[in-house]
C-alpha cells in the first residue's frame, strides 16, 4: 500500500513571513495549486507566484477587520474531507469544494505581545481563531492533508518537498500533527494562562515547547529531561553538557545570587542546592577566597557563582579548584581563556531574565504549586526583640546570614561574621542539631565564632538554641519568631547580653 501523498494544492496564511519563499517557490515549480488570505498573499504574488485569493472560492469577503477571512465550509471542506469516503467525495464536487494537500499556517505572536507589556486590546486581537482552526482541522486530517504550523518547520518541509518530489510520506504527515498539536495546545495554554493570572481558577496548565535529553536524572539508572528555555537565561561558552544533578545546582545558584544583587563583589560555591561558601568584599577576588575558605573540603565539584565580572586575577584562583560549573554576568577575555584550561568545565554567562513567579513540584499523583518566596528581609522589617540591639555590622552580618539562610535546606542554621559564611546546618530533622552541626563545621575550619551572628529559618520553641549560640561566641540572633514560647528565648538572651531581632517571615525551603 503507498502511504505516499502528492501535494498538488496548498493553503498559505501566515504571520510570520521568514523562510517562506523557498517553500512557494518550490510549491509553484511542483505546479502546486495555491490558495492564500491578506498579506500573505500579496507575499506571494510579490514572488512572481499565482495565487488564487481564499474569497474566490468562498464567495465572501474578509470581515469584522480581518476577524473572519477562512472560517468557511470550502476551506475546511477542503481540508477535512476523506478521500477514501465516497460520500466525502461526491459532496466535494457537489459544493465545488477544491482538495488541500497541504496547509502552511501559524499563529499570531500571542505570548510575545503579553510579554510587551502591550495593552489588553492589543493581547485580545492576537488570540488566532482561524490559525487554530485551521491548525486542528489540518492535524486532525493527517491522512490526506500536511499540516505545517511554524516557521521553525520550514526548512524541514522544504527539505521533503525537494527529496519526494512533493510527495510526502504518510508517516511524515503523522509527525507533523502531533507537531501541530503541540503548537496549538501550548497556544492555548498561554491564553488560558492569561486570563488565570489570579490563579481564581484551580486548574494547572504546564507548557514548555523547548525540552532536551539529559544523559541521565538524578542518577544513572533514571531518565532526565529538561524543558525550559535554557538559552534565554544563558551564554554557554565553554564545557561538557549540563546534568540533570547541574541544573538543580545552577537554579539554587541563581536564585541564591539574586539576593546580592547590584550589591558589592559577592562569590557563592554551592553543592547539592546549598551554599557551603559565600562572601562579600571589595573585590570579585577576595570575595572568592573567602567563600572557597567556607569549606574548600565541600567545595571540590562544586558550583561557583558571581554577582559581578570574574576578572583574570580571580579565574586563576578558580583555576587551582575542581569545580563543575562557573556562572557570572561577563568574564575578561582573559579570565575566560584561564577558565577554558579545563574542557570540561561548564562556563555560562548569566542574563538578566525574569524567573516564573508560581514554583510548581510534583507530589503524590498531583503537583503543588506556590508563589515564590520575593520576601527578602531588610531593616525596615526587623523588631528589636532583646534589650541589647545589635550593632550596625551585626545588623549587617544578620541581613547577610538572613539571605542566605532563606535559600539553605531546612531546618537550617547559618552563621557568618563579616559578610563571610562561616557554616550552616542543613536539612536537619532538630534545629539543635542543625546548630550543632554549623558550628563544628566552623570549628573545624578554624572560624573564630567570637562575635558572630546565628540566622534561623523558623523560630525556637525552646532556648536551647540561644544558648548553645551564646557559649559558641555568637552575640545576635535573627529568626522569625512566632513561637508561644518566644520569650524563653529572649529571656536568655536579656540575661545573657545577646541581641536578637525578629523578621515576623518564616523562610522553610523544603
Amino acid at each position: 500500500m503507498n502511504n505516499t501523498k502528492k501535494i498538488k494544492s496548498a493553503l498559505i496564511s501566515v504571520f510570520h513571513k521568514d523562510g517562506l519563499a523557498p517553500i512557494v517557490k518550490k510549491l509553484d515549480e511542483l505546479g502546486v495549486k495555491i490558495y492564500s488570505t491578506g498579506g500573505t498573499q500579496k507575499f506571494i504574488n510579490d514572488l512572481g507566484v499565482n495565487v488564487i485569493p481564499v474569497e474566490e472560492v468562498t464567495d465572501y469577503p474578509s470581515i469584522l477587520g480581518g476577524r473572519v477571512k477562512t472560517l468557511h465550509p470550502k476551506v475546511f471542506g477542503g481540508i477535512l474531507n476523506r478521500q477514501d469516503n465516497e460520500s466525502d467525495v461526491a459532496e466535494m464536487d457537489q459544493y465545488a469544494i477544491p482538495q488541500l494537500d497541504l496547509v502552511i499556517v501559524d499563529l499570531y505572536p500571542f505570548e510575545k505581545t503579553v510579554a510587551s507589556g502591550a495593552s489588553e486590546q492589543d493581547i485580545i486581537e492576537k488570540i488566532d481563531i482561524g490559525g487554530i482552526s485551521l491548525i486542528r482541522a489540518a492535524a486532525k486530517n493527517f491522512k490526506d492533508t500536511l499540516c505545517v504550523s511554524s516557521m521553525e518547520d520550514y526548512e524541514e518541509v522544504l527539505n521533503m518537498l525537494n527529496e519526494g518530489n512533493g510527495e510526502i510520506s504518510l508517516e511524515d504527515r503523522r509527525r507533523f500533527a502531533a507537531k501541530s498539536f503541540n503548537i496549538s495546545s501550548n497556544y492555548d495554554t498561554a491564553i488560558f494562562n492569561y486570563f488565570n493570572s489570579d490563579h481564581s481558577i484551580a486548574s494547572l496548565k504546564i507548557s514548555e515547547m523547548k525540552g532536551k535529553v539529559l544523559r541521565y536524572g538524578e542518577n544513572p539508572h533514571q531518565k532526565g529531561y529538561f524543558f525550559g528555555d535554557f538559552d534565554a537565561i544563558f551564554d554557554k561558552l565553554h564545557g561538557k553538557e549540563l546534568s540533570y544533578n547541574n541544573l538543580l545546582d545552577v537554579d539554587a545558584a541563581v536564585n541564591l545570587m539574586a539576593e546580592f544583587k547590584k550589591e558589592a563583589p559577592t562569590f557563592a560555591i554551592l553543592k547539592h542546592n546549598n551554599a557551603c561558601g559565600l562572601a562579600q568584599r571589595d573585590t570579585v577576588k577576595q570575595a572568592y577566597v573567602d567563600a572557597l575558605a567556607g569549606d574548600p573540603v565541600s567545595a571540590f565539584g562544586g558550583i561557583l557563582i558571581s554577582n559581578t565580572e570574574i576578572d583574570a586575577a580571580t579565574a586563576e584562583e578558580i583555576h587551582k579548584l575542581f569545580c563543575e560549573v562557573v556562572i557570572a554576568p561577563s568574564y575578561s577575555e582573559e579570565a575566560l581563556e584561564i577558565l577554558k584550561g579545563k574542557k570540561n568545565r561548564i562556563i555560562l554567562i548569566h542574563k538578566e531574565v525574569k524567573l516564573p513567579e508560581t514554583l510548581t513540584r510534583t507530589c503524590l499523583n498531583g503537583a503543588l504549586v506556590q508563589d515564590r518566596d520575593n520576601v527578602t528581609d531588610s531593616t525596615e522589617n526587623l523588631s528589636n526583640a532583646t534589650n541589647n540591639k545589635p550593632s550596625g555590622t551585626e545588623l549587617e552580618d544578620l541581613l547577610f546570614a538572613s539571605k542566605i539562610c532563606k535559600h539553605t535546606k531546612s531546618n537550617t542554621i547559618v552563621l557568618a561574621k563579616g559578610k563571610q559564611l562561616c557554616a550552616s546546618g542543613t536539612g536537619q530533622t532538630s534545629r539543635v542539631d542543625a546548630l550543632r552541626q554549623a558550628i563544628e563545621k566552623a570549628t573545624s575550619f578554624d572560624f573564630d565564632l567570637t562575635g558572630a551572628v546565628m540566622a534561623s529559618d523558623a523560630f525556637f520553641p525552646f532556648p536551647d538554641c540561644v544558648e548553645i549560640a551564646d557559649k559558641a561566641g555568637i552575640t545576635a540572633v535573627i529568626q522569625p519568631g512566632g513561637s508561644i514560647k518566644d520569650q524563653l528565648s529572649i529571656d536568655y538572651c536579656n540575661e545573657h547580653e545577646m541581641a536578637m531581632v525578629f523578621t515576623g517571615t518564616r523562610h522553610f525551603k523544603h
